[in-house]
């Protein structure tokens, strides 16, 4: 029942939306509201900016209507935005180009034209994406376009819009034949841009040279009313349904566009410079479209190669789309299309979307000529960490050393084949890390296609990614294993305090049995502050920033604990775990644990469970898994 209300609710919302009333009503909503009368461009880029932007680290944009479905290319995203939507929404000549979207296979092409249609047919159904169109037009064509020219100085001059564009054939038939030249009377509408209603949103895609017609785009004669209305050139005897006529007001995809056979990209030539083009037995009809296409890179140099295709490489844009290069953003990739399957009773381990993702992110990265920069450090670097010898600061520079970096490697489909082959697979209704290190390295072998060399890169890239998950997993049972000796943490941390407090202050500590006087243990605090890296000259400064932090808590009347200061808590975490490591050693590696270690185990697989997105079985996998490694 919840959902027949929704169902009548949506009904009545159609009814609210829909508008019809006549030419001179419309300029009443012109008056008011001028944005309804922008051209294709600069909607779509209002469309971007109206869901938000925000800026990241190192001053990058991100545009949120992106956000929830590409990821990791927040940059040629911005570049997208900045340097091709916003100069044509303010009519600069760009406007005139044809988008080309250029990347390797499964980089974000068609899933980026995707999001552009779908946010147009949301924004045309919004107040501040809302437009109309001559009812009947079979174009939906801008109202305006009924102004006569000599007297549109005169209209902008009164209200302030600009107007671009002749009337379509059929709709200059029907002033004349219908409304005796009174434009003011002609039925306006509003216009909902829908790709199923072929109403300002059309597909181009190539096939076969030898079956594929003209027509497709520009339309064609309808012969069956010719000897009704005399003449081919009567716009009564023509439809105007090809793929350029119904996309005005909106978008255009050319999908493969360079696969296709040259008659078809003649078309573009006048379209994308003046903004019409020809059609049956008419002058040129005027077009308010954004065309967009995609290719990959070696069509695309095999365009640029022949010299006859000069003329139309002139009026492109090419807009490189690479891989993702962050491997949290790799994971939110494949993230989201495992979302999309019926794979809902299948758990997948933590750190096993991660490994996939450090597997393929290492691929696609070039190797670096700076002095101890390595794919792997580069990798961290890339995904927001710092690592020994470099900062976030140079990310930049690196980035600038190989501007081709991303657009090789392995592509999303193939890790997702083998996540997918892997989830099916699987007997125990869980897969975990080294099962996806299996499934990648499976596929490499049912890979015919890659040379030897090309095959021992990926394999090597695969050990280095079963490596990084070593170092997860042992940290992962450390988290786990200190949080069921957490007093013990907690009695660490409040005596290396005691010790920091004394140092700072030049004061000694007394001990809690003799009454003794005793000089700050250096010993304690340098076994603790070594595990986060804190250099012999680095101390004081290290401990005198810890009193700083405690005596703002103690002002505010807050409670100091070691989770209070994130790397002094992961040194005592790691000094606890390396004063535990025998106990969680034999704890995890014996076969026959005693009741005291199996009360440990349960207890650390309890909080794997609930605390660290394990299930049973994952979380006793691990356990093992971490039991063989610090036994070798």
């Amino acid at each position: 029942m919840d959902f027949l209300k929704r169902l009548e609710e949506h009904r009545s919302l159609e009814k609210q939306l829909a508008w019809e009333g006549t030419f001179e009503e419309y300029l009443q909503i012109v008056r008011k509201n001028p944005h309804v009368c922008q051209l294709a461009h600069s909607r779509i880029y209002e469309m971007i900016r109206a869901a938000g932007v925000e800026e990241l680290e190192g001053g990058v944009k991100r545009y949120k209507f992106f956000a929830n479905e590409l990821f990791g290319i927040d940059r040629t995203l911005e570049k997208l935005v900045e340097e091709y939507f916003h100069p044509a929404a303010r009519r600069l000549d760009v406007r005139k180009r044809i988008l080309l979207l250029m990347g390797p296979v499964s980089g974000g092409k068609s899933t980026l034209v995707a999001m552009l249609k779908r946010g147009l047919e949301k924004f045309s159904r919004t107040a501040a994406g809302a437009l109309y169109g001559i009812k009947g037009c079979p174009m939906h064509e801008e109202p305006l376009h009924l102004i006569p020219r000599e007297l549109r100085e005169d209209f902008q001059k009164e209200y302030g819009v600009y107007i671009e564009g002749e009337l379509c054939p059929a709709c200059r038939l029907m002033v004349e034949s219908e409304y005796g030249g009174r434009i003011e009377k002609v039925p306006v509408e509003r216009v909902f841009l829908s790709e199923e209603n072929r109403i300002g949103i059309g597909t181009f895609t190539p096939s076969d040279p030898k079956s594929q017609d003209i027509a497709d785009l520009t339309g064609s004669v309808d012969f069956s009313t010719i000897a009704e209305y005399g003449s081919e050139s009567d716009p009564r005897a023509y439809r105007f349904d090809g793929e350029l006529n119904i996309a005005n007001r909106g978008i255009m995809e050319f999908q493969e566009m360079l696969k296709c056979d040259e008659k078809f990209l003649w078309n573009l030539l006048s379209l994308s410079q003046e903004g019409n083009f020809k059609a049956g037995r008419f002058a040129l009809i005027y077009a308010d479209e954004m065309i967009v296409a995609h290719t990959n890179e070696n069509e695309y140099k095999a365009f640029i190669a022949n010299k006859k295709n000069e003329a139309l490489q002139s009026r492109i844009i090419v807009m490189k789309i690479p891989y993702n290069l962050r491997v949290s953003d790799e994971v939110k990739i494949y993230d989201k299309l495992i979302k999309q399957s019926d794979l809902k009773d299948i758990h997948i381990a933590p750190h096993a979307l991660k490994v996939a993702s450090i597997f393929s992110v290492l691929s696609r990265l070039k190797e670096s000529k700076k002095q101890g920069m390595d794919v792997l450090k580069k990798m961290k670097l890339y995904d927001g960490e710092d690592v020994e010898g470099f900062k976030q600061k140079d990310l930049t520079e690196l980035q600038n050393e190989h501007l081709d970096e991303g657009m090789s490697g392995v592509d999303p489909r193939y890790v997702i084949n083998r996540l997918s082959s892997a989830l099916i697979r699987t007997s125990t209704k869980c897969i975990n890390p080294l099962d996806v290190l299996r499934a990648l390295k499976d596929g490499l072998d049912q890979h015919a296609s890659i040379t030897k060399e090309e095959r021992d890169r990926l394999l090597n890239f695969i050990s280095i990614a079963r490596k990084e998950y070593d170092e997860l997993a042992k940290k992962e049972v450390q988290k786990a294993f200190v949080y069921s000796f957490e007093e013990s943490a907690r009695v660490l941390f409040d005596n290396y305090l005691d010790n920091v407090e004394a140092y700072c202050n030049g004061t000694k500590l007394k001990d809690p049995i003799t009454d003794e006087e005793m000089e700050p243990d250096e010993k304690l605090m340098r076994s603790i502050e070594e595990q986060i890296g804190i250099s012999e000259n680095a101390k004081k400064a290290f401990r005198e920033e810890i009193l700083i932090r405690l005596s703002s808590y103690a002002r505010k009347g807050k409670r100091f604990d070691y989770r209070s200061h994130e790397r002094l808590r992961e040194a005592v975490e790691r000094k606890l775990f390396a004063d535990l490591k025998d106990v969680v050693k034999i704890t995890t590696s014996t076969k026959t644990p005693d009741k005291e270690q199996l009360k440990r185990l349960n207890e650390v697989s309890a909080r794997l469970i609930e605390s660290h997105g394990y299930c049973p079985i994952c979380a006793n996998e691990l356990l093992k898994y971490v039991g063989s490694l610090l036994s070798r």
